[in-house]
C-alpha cells in the first residue's frame, strides 16, 4: 500500500467534507445580508448547533497536511500568508459573532455582528476559491521549495473567478440546506427566489471557470478531471431545476455533490502534485517530495482509521438530533 497516495486521498476527503459542510454555513452567512433582524435570526438558528463542528474539519484537514506532508504545509502557509491571515481574521470575527449577537438586547448591536457574519462568510469562501485556482494554476516556487512571488501575484482573472464561483456555489448551497431547516412558510418562498437567481449564476460561474481552467492549467491532460468537472456542472444544472421546482432534498443533495465532485475534480488534476511551480514543473511539490517518513504515515494511518469513523458517527448523530425546522418565536 502507497501510504503517500491513501493519505493524498485522505486530505481530499477531509476538503470535500469540509466545504460541503461549511460550505452551506458561509452559504447562510452571506443569505443574511438584506435581511430584517427577525429573519436573520432564524437563518442564524439554523446553522446555529453545527457551524463551530463543520469548522473542525478545516482545522483536521490543515492538521493532516501538516502531519503528512509537512513541506507541503510549510510552503502553502508561506505562499498564503496574507491571504490565510485574512481569513483567519474573517473567522474569528464570525465566531465572535455568533456567541456575542444575543448577548446584549439592542438592535444595533445585533446588526453589527450580524455584519461581521456576513464579512466572516463571504471573506472565507473567497479565498478559499482563490487559493485552490492557485495551487491548479501554478506559483512560483523555487527549487528550496519556497515562495518566491507577492500576494498580488496570487490575483489574476482566473483567480478571481474562481472565487466568485465558490461565493456563489456556496450561497446556493445555504439557500438548499434553509429550505430543509426553516419552517416559515413566507421565509422559504422567497428563499426559492433567491435559489432560482443563485442556482443560475452558479452555473454561469462554474462554466466560467471551467472554461478558464482549461486555458490555464493543465487540466485538460487529466481526463478523468475533466469529466468530473463536466459531470458536476450537470449536477449543478439538475439542482437549480430542483430548486426551482421546490424539490428541496434533492436541491440540496445535488449542491453538495456538485461541491464534491469539484473538490474532487481538482485534487485529480493536481495528483501526484500538491502544489505547482510556475518557475520550473520539476520543482513542483508532490506526494512523494513533500511527505513525511514512511513511519510516520503508518502511525497516522493507525490513528485515522480509529478516530475518522468515531468522529463521523459522533457528527452524524449530532446532526439527526438537530434535525428539526427552525420555527419562528
Amino acid at each position: 500500500m502507497d501510504l503517500n497516495v491513501v493519505w493524498f486521498i485522505l486530505i481530499a476527503v477531509l476538503f470535500t467534507g469540509f466545504f460541503i459542510l461549511e460550505g452551506f454555513d458561509y452559504g447562510v452567512g452571506m443569505l443574511l445580508i438584506g435581511r430584517p433582524e427577525a429573519e436573520r435570526t432564524q437563518l442564524i438558528r439554523a446553522i446555529g448547533p453545527v457551524w463551530d463542528a463543520n469548522e473542525v474539519w478545516m482545522i483536521t484537514a490543515g492538521g493532516a497536511s501538516f502531519a503528512a506532508f509537512p513541506h507541503f504545509y510549510a510552503s502553502m502557509f508561506s505562499t498564503f500568508y496574507m491571504a490565510l491571515f485574512l481569513m483567519l481574521m474573517a473567522l474569528i470575527m464570525r465566531g465572535v459573532a455568533f456567541e456575542l449577537r444575543g448577548k446584549i438586547d439592542n438592535a444595533d448591536w445585533r446588526t453589527f455582528w450580524d455584519g461581521a457574519i456576513i464579512f466572516g462568510s463571504f471573506v472565507p469562501a473567497l479565498l478559499w476559491g482563490v487559493a485552490m485556482a492557485n495551487l491548479l494554476q501554478g506559483l512560483p516556487i523555487n527549487a528550496q521549495m519556497h515562495y518566491v512571488g507577492t500576494f498580488f501575484d496570487l490575483l489574476s482573472p482566473y483567480t478571481i473567478v474562481a472565487g466568485i464561483f465558490f461565493v456563489l456555489l456556496f450561497a446556493f448551497h445555504g439557500a438548499t440546506f434553509l429550505s430543509l431547516r426553516l419552517a416559515d412558510e413566507r421565509l422559504l418562498l422567497d428563499l426559492r427566489k433567491k435559489s432560482k437567481c443563485l442556482g443560475a449564476a452558479a452555473w454561469l460561474a462554474y462554466l466560467a471557470f471551467t472554461i478558464l481552467t482549461a486555458a490555464e492549467t493543465d487540466v485538460m491532460e487529466h481526463t478523468s478531471g475533466v469529466l468530473i468537472f463536466a459531470s458536476a456542472m450537470g449536477v449543478l444544472s439538475a439542482g437549480w431545476e430542483f430548486a426551482r421546482d421546490g424539490r428541496q432534498h434533492s436541491a440540496f443533495t445535488t449542491t453538495a455533490v456538485t461541491i464534491a465532485m469539484t473538490t474532487v475534480g481538482l485534487f485529480v488534476a493536481l495528483f501526484p502534485r500538491l502544489m505547482v511551480s510556475s518557475l520550473n514543473p520539476e520543482w513542483s511539490l508532490t506526494i512523494y517530495n513533500a511527505a513525511s517518513t514512511q513511519n510516520t504515515l503508518f502511525i497516522m494511518t493507525i490513528a485515522a482509521v480509529i478516530f475518522v469513523p468515531i468522529v463521523l458517527i459522533y457528527q452524524g448523530w449530532t446532526y439527526k438530533i438537530f434535525k428539526e425546522r427552525i420555527k419562528t418565536v
